[in-house]
């Protein structure tokens, strides 16, 4: 008897755990587009669609899954058409789309985190609703005669409403520490090219969330992508030296000398003759790694007519500046600072953040700087063309 009783409560116990790890999804549609809906899971900042459910009469889904921690999902009709959720083990959760356009009006219960998802996404839309509508404001009284008064006032506007959508977010990752929840408040972006938290002190808050979550989730991928991201921002934010400025540093040459890759030393000026490129660049930066894939092709159809590249990496790990270096092929001069904690050359540059470069001509005079992609290519042809 006593032998029965050891079994079932084991088996009581296993049952508690799959439970705790099962995650149910369920709810309605009004008037479904269509006879399916999807489930994706957010693998950092991509989407893989994991599941789908059909549509009943009612409108009504449903959802059974296991995930033994937090995390991201999609739920929609496709990658344009969802609501964001942030599902615990063991929660059942219930939403109920009111419209449509499942981004923009629903309800959802059962689950605090998906509840807090809501909270910020529903904000931005409000925030970019506002900034849409400032946009038309000015460009109608940017045809105006008193514009020169009207445009400066539409300016401060437009700024107010990015500053309190960047309190609100702050505010939110405070109250919201414990919860990965945060790391979209920190993510979070008006369009395309501006973080919600677009200042550079902001980066603050990503330590804040960072240590906070190591604490909590330390096995989560988000933790540790989130971890990861803010080491590589703080190593490009410090060896950029972001708050200084040449206008605080003593009149020098500028004239980078610098070892390269193969441990030669080669100075700037003894390219003279040709047309040079002074590219400064992280390899933890995306952003750079994107713009020399593109420097390779300009490379190799100018490179012969007389275009070359110094490069100056800023990475204070000389293995991963090596490793980008390998990896990519880079087949131009790559330098890097003789001391990358304190790099005299991005100060005297005035370098803010990379990728940033400056076009030397054959007499070693700047013609021009911070030039990517279509515009080094534009300017190239000129010069190549003549």
């Amino acid at each position: 008897m006593k032998r029965y009783f050891l079994l079932l409560t084991a088996l009581m116990i296993i049952a508690g755990c799959r439970k705790q790890k099962t995650v149910v999804i369920e709810g309605t549609l009004k008037n479904p587009k269509q006879d399916q809906i999807y489930l994706s899971k957010v693998d950092i900042n991509v989407p893989v669609i994991i599941d789908s459910s059909e549509i009943g009469s009612k409108g009504n889904f449903r959802f059974r899954l296991n995930d033994p921690e937090p995390d991201f999902y999609q739920l929609g009709y496709s990658a344009a058409d969802y609501a964001n959720l942030l599902a615990e083990p063991g929660e059942r959760i219930r939403i109920n789309f009111a419209d449509s356009n499942l981004y923009h009006n629903y309800t959802v219960t059962g689950s605090k985190g998906s509840e807090l998802i809501q909270t910020l996404d529903f904000r931005l839309i409000e925030t970019k609703s506002k900034l849409d509508s400032m946009r038309l404001v000015y460009q109608r009284a940017s045809q105006e005669p008193d514009f020169e008064t009207k445009g400066p006032l539409l300016e401060q506007e437009y700024l107010e409403i990015m500053k309190a959508q960047r309190r609100f977010n702050i505010e939110f990752i405070l109250n919201n520490l414990k919860s990965l929840a945060s790391v979209k408040a920190v993510y979070q972006r008006l369009d395309e090219n501006t973080y919600v938290l677009y200042e550079p002190r902001d980066l603050q808050y990503l330590k804040i969330v960072s240590d906070t979550l190591k604490k909590y989730y330390p096995g989560s991928k988000h933790t540790k992508a989130l971890v990861s991201n803010f080491e590589q921002e703080l190593n490009v934010f410090n060896a950029s030296k972001l708050e200084l400025a040449t206008a605080d540093l003593p009149e020098t040459k500028l004239d980078p000398d610098l070892v390269d890759f193969n441990g030669r030393r080669i100075r700037l000026s003894s390219l003279r003759g040709k047309y040079v490129l002074l590219a400064f660049w992280s390899a933890r930066s995306r952003d750079c790694v994107a713009d020399n894939l593109q420097l390779k092709e300009f490379y190799r159809t100018y490179n012969r007519r007389g275009f070359e590249i110094y490069q100056i990496n800023l990475d204070e790990d000389e293995e991963a500046w090596r490793t980008a270096v390998k990896f990519d092929e880079l087949p131009w001069i790559n330098t890097r600072e003789d001391d990358p904690a304190n790099p005299k050359n991005a100060r005297l540059y005035n370098v803010r953040s990379v990728p940033m470069n400056y076009l030397y001509d054959p007499q070693g005079n700047i013609i021009g700087t911070n030039l990517h992609g279509r515009n080094l290519q534009i300017k190239l042809n000129q010069i190549f063309s003549n």
